[in-house]
This record gives C-alpha cells, structure tokens and sequence, in this order.
C-alpha cells in the first residue's frame, strides 16, 4: 500500500451548495464524473470539535514531543464495521491521500482542494519503513511541529485547519486497491477523497487515479484527482533524479534536496515557509551556553537539518511570539546558535533550555 504522487490544481464547478468533479485537468487521461453526495459546508466546526474532545475508539494518539498528540488509526482496518461504537473521526470528511512528509506547497493544494468541498483530512500511513526494510530518514518537519504548519494552512482552506491521521502500515499492506476503497467508505465513513495525478495504493501499489475514482464512484464516494504543482525554480531544472515519477513536481525529496546544499531560500519555495529546525534535550546530553552562544548535539534533533555550514538571518524563538535574530552554524555533532548577550539572557530567562525553535531564513550556507 503505496501513497504518493503529485499535487495540484483540478478543474471545477458548484451547483448550489454540492460539487461536482467533471473533468479533471491531467496529462494522460480525462477521469469520468463523481459526485460528492452531501452538503460540502454543513456540521464543519461542530465535526472538529468532536475530533479533538471525543475521539473515536478506533484510533489512538502517539507522540514523541511534549505537548502533542498524533492520532493513529491504530484499530480501524483490522475490525469489522459492526463492531465499531460511534463514529469514525472521517466520518463525512473529505480525505486527502498521500505520505505528507514535508507538508509542501503541493500538499497544501490538496488540503484546499478538499477544504472546498467539505472538512479537510490527511490521511498516511506509518511504520511504511520498518515494515519495506527502508534506512530511517529523519522527518522534515518535527512531529511537535505539525500542528502548527497545519493550522498556518486555514486561510486557503475556507478558515478550516486540516486534521491529520495516519493508518499503521501493516495493517493495509496487503489490501487490494478495492479492498482499501472499501474500508474508507464502510469503516471510517469518507465521504470523499483528493489525491494526486501520479497517487498509487493497493498491494504492490496496483492501484492508479484512474482506479481509485471508479472505485469511489463505485462506493458512492467524491472522488478529486489534481495536477501537480510544478516546482518553478530554474535551479531545479538540473537535479538528478531515478525517480521515475519525477516529472518537475514539487515533492518531499526536493526539500529533502534542497537542505542537503542549504539552498534555504529554495526550501522556502518548496514549503510556502520557513523550515522550522526543532531541538529537544535529553536527559544525557543537554544543552549548554555562554554569552554569545546557546549549543545543542545533533542527536537532539528533531527533524532534518540543512548541510553543515553558517547560517546568517535565523531567527530563535524565545516564546511563541518573540523571536531573536541569530546565526546557526551547523558542524559534524553540534547546532551552535549565535546571539547577543541580551539574546541569550532573554532566552534562558524564559525557558529551561530543554526545546529550541530556530527558523531559518533565505541565507544558504
């Protein structure tokens, strides 16, 4: 069970308050027209709040940064509908298909295209690397971080701030395309998805866009495939790829590229923000300072940091709301972080050193 591909602009039109997908701008094939069959606009606020105060018992909540929850479908897709009790946390959502590994531009696309039909979910999978025997790869973006890009993304998403879900990998791997579209209808009540031109899923990835609309059609289900969203910078016309999907669409492997020669501005591109680099301290190795400099060990890292190198016009977060000017100097074992002694003194005055937020700005190393 294979999710991926691009992410992008779909053609439209609303009749009264329901929307209909009719042709579908893609570069190999027209798909035929689904319906979504309810109000795209009803119960949106009062179906969010039941996500966040009253979950279903057919996910739990997994997280490894203090502070924050990330729901794991963990029980959905090995029970049988009738034994579920209330209602799946999709149910009547509009669920946007894919792995959302940075939370690019091309993902935000597929938010606002669900956004326009009914309340946005992402929906992924987990553990895809421990079950495919792939190397670990740290994240792009910080799981404690995920919420916040999320609800940076309610202005294109009709003011609604997408919910995310992931579905445990081995759980789904061995389910045919149908078998899959089946469990999304029945079990968690979707009631429409969005994905990409080039989405694959099912065993052994046998499923395409072409498939996935006639099964959602097939189970009375709106289905949206869109373009993807073309990476526009001249400096990405010469990357390298073996990716055989890889078409000039922005993707998580072109941020992945872009951090790796500390081409920030080009990061931000991809991202439509800043990268976030987020530290947290462990009991073993801490963080340590002096009056010019705060220095943390890379295996206090979060997420991915761009190339080893000096980075000029950061900024550190000394609350949620106060940021500081800084330089980060990446090496082989440690982040240093450059500030001025009012800096330093404003920033072990408000917190304990035990989390440090350093955004990047568009200097490259």
């Amino acid at each position: 069970m294979l999710g991926g591909g691009g992410c992008g602009r779909a053609s439209q039109r609303f009749f009264g308050s329901g929307f209909v997908f009719y042709s579908v701008r893609v570069r190999v094939v027209q798909l035929s027209s689904t319906a979504f069959p309810f109000n795209p606009f009803s119960h949106h606020r009062h179906l969010h709040r039941s996500i966040s105060s009253s979950p279903s018992s057919c996910f739990s909540f997994h997280s490894k940064c203090p502070g924050e929850e990330f729901p794991i479908l963990s029980d959905c897709f090995s029970q049988r509908e009738e034994d579920h009790e209330g209602l799946s946390p999709l149910a009547g959502g509009i669920v946007a298909l894919g792995k959302f590994d940075a939370l690019h531009i091309g993902h935000r696309e597929l938010a606002s295209q669900a956004a326009k039909v009914g309340p946005p979910f992402l929906l992924s999978f987990v553990g895809m690397a421990e079950v495919l025997g792939w190397e670990p790869r740290a994240p792009i973006v910080a799981k404690c971080d995920r919420r916040r890009v999320l609800s940076s993304w309610a202005p294109y998403c009709n003011n609604m701030i997408p919910a995310e879900f992931q579905i445990e990998f081995s759980s789904v791997r061995h389910l045919t395309p149908r078998q899959f579209v089946e469990k999304l209808s029945k079990e968690l009540g979707v009631r429409g998805v969005v994905a990409g031109e080039n989405y694959r899923f099912g065993y052994r990835a046998a499923g395409d866009a072409v498939e996935l609309v006639r099964l959602c059609e097939e189970y009375g289900m709106g289905a949206r495939i869109i373009e993807s969203v073309m990476d526009k910078n001249q400096y990405a016309r010469n990357l390298s790829s073996s990716d055989s999907k890889e078409r000039g669409q922005v993707s998580s492997t072109r941020v992945r590229r872009a951090l790796a020669v500390g081409d920030m501005r080009y990061v931000s591109e991809l991202l439509g923000r800043k990268h976030r680099l987020i530290l947290m301290a462990k009991d073993q190795e801490g963080f340590t300072s002096n009056k010019i400099r705060v220095s943390a060990p890379k295996s206090c890292l979060l997420n991915l940091a761009p190339k080893e190198g000096l980075y000029e016009k950061c900024s550190i977060f000394i609350t949620d709301d106060n940021l500081v000017p800084c330089k980060v100097v990446i090496n082989t074992t440690y982040v240093h972080i450059e500030i001025d002694e009012v800096g330093i003194c404003n920033l072990v005055g408000n917190q304990d050193l035990r989390l440090l937020r350093i955004e990047f700005g568009d200097s490259g190393a």
